[in-house]
């Protein structure tokens, strides 16, 4: 009987583990060449110099971008398992693939564990980006970049240009366990 209830313990924690939930929420920071984009809708936003400093960028064959990604974490357990963090989830690992306009760029993980509290809080996983945007989108010209990047970080700003394929790893009083597979995260 002991086997059995433990065995439904762990497959009852399992499941409350899997429903968390992930969702990108804004990008932050949007700089390309050094130049901040926000509040910028067009080419003819960005002044005289800016736009001849982009041009030479870009004719160097490079288009240095950085932004944040801003992932937000929900857990909506309820948090009646016996104990004030039963049912708090700790992301140990975040391995994510970064894909702008469904095309994969770079990737990464977080740097340090993060905790996210039971009944349904928000928690806030900033995801720091830095690429060469030429190196993936070779094909196109001037314009396309920089509406692209007005499309991620601009006054219009799309997060739906943003995509991350990731596979959590949750820290659980039996060890760390993966997600069986990958999830796409998407605004």
């Amino acid at each position: 009987m002991a086997v059995i209830f433990a065995a439904c313990n762990i497959v009852q924690t399992y499941q409350n583990l899997m429903r968390l939930q992930f969702k990108i929420g804004k990008v932050d920071n949007v700089a390309v060449g050094g130049i901040t984009v926000n509040n910028k809708s067009k080419l003819s936003d960005f002044n005289a110099m800016d736009v001849l400093k982009l041009t030479s960028t870009l004719t160097s064959g490079k288009f240095p971008v950085s932004f944040i990604v801003n992932v937000e974490a929900k857990n909506p357990n309820e948090g009646t398992g016996g104990g004030q963090s039963s049912n708090a989830i700790t992301l140990k690992s975040f391995p994510w693939k970064l894909y702008i306009d469904d095309v994969e760029t770079i990737s990464g993980n977080i740097t340090k564990p993060i905790y996210v509290p039971s009944k349904g809080e928000n928690v806030n996983i900033p995801i720091e980006v830095s690429l060469d945007l030429k190196q993936f989108f070779k094909d196109r010209g001037f314009d396309k970049m920089i509406n692209l990047v007005l499309a991620l970080g601009g006054q219009n700003k799309d997060a739906g240009k943003v995509k991350l394929v990731v596979r959590p790893t949750l820290g659980t009083p039996i060890g760390d366990l993966p997600y069986p597979n990958d999830i796409t995260v998407v605004d």
